[in-house]
């Protein structure tokens, strides 16, 4: 079966992808970039290298330009996975959601109404064992921005190692925020992963941060093969 990913570069839509292409075919990712950083529906922390990963993993992309009003965007959605499903004749639809029934309901619907199997692999996932596997797997995941307490600006392109973890891990016992945050605490950004032809080497970046809230924007990004530097 041809499947396309919705894909936003961050861990779970690249973990998602990894997992797909064990069971089917993946013909493309989709990624919606949109206008509004404060996307409900998408993925905003830089977006725009995308392109960039799936060079990196050899994979073709179809990108689709979304003004991201809330519901409006949902229509933008199902534009996009239609164009997907012309140009590269796709039969089910692929997601990296964990938790969020928000989304998963939404992209649901989309997929019936286009008679398209859904497929969401991390559905209900452990999420201690997720995270770890993540790490232990050599997937290369920079946290991209931070969004509620206790993250402060150290946090910015950090990677998530088993001491990053660990602290997820205090945190999540202390504040109550998911190991994934999938409840909106943390985005991330996969540099490499074990099923990456190449890699991304990011040359420029910069740090904004106020009130637990902040972003790491790059700037500057190229694919590299991996015994590169």
């Amino acid at each position: 079966m041809k499947l396309g990913v919705l894909f936003s570069g961050g861990k779970d839509s690249v973990y998602a992808t990894y997992q797909a292409m064990q069971k089917e075919e993946v013909s493309c990712l989709i990624a919606l970039v949109s206008e509004n950083s404060e996307s409900y529906m998408f993925h905003t922390p830089n977006i725009h290298l995308t392109s960039l990963q799936a060079e990196a993993m050899g994979i073709p992309i179809l990108e689709y330009i979304t003004k991201g009003v809330e519901e409006e965007e949902l229509e933008d959605l199902k534009k996009a996975i239609t164009l997907a499903v012309e140009q590269y004749g796709i039969e089910g639809i692929v997601t990296g959601a964990v938790l969020s029934v928000y989304q998963a309901t939404r992209i649901q619907k989309i997929c019936d109404a286009l008679s398209l199997w859904c497929y969401n692999p991390l559905w209900h996932i452990d999420q201690d064992w997720y995270m770890q596997t993540l790490i232990d797997e050599g997937f290369v995941v920079i946290v991209s921005g931070v969004f509620s307490a206790p993250f402060d600006e150290t946090w910015l392109g950090r990677r998530i190692d088993n001491e990053a973890l660990r602290l997820l891990r205090i945190y999540a016992a202390k504040y109550g925020i998911t190991l994934t945050g999938e409840g909106g605490e943390l985005e991330t950004l996969v540099t490499d992963a074990p099923f990456f032809t190449k890699k991304l080497v990011i040359l420029r970046s910069e740090s904004v941060y106020a009130n637990y809230n902040g972003r790491f924007s790059i700037q500057h990004a190229e694919v590299r093969d991996k015994l590169s530097f």
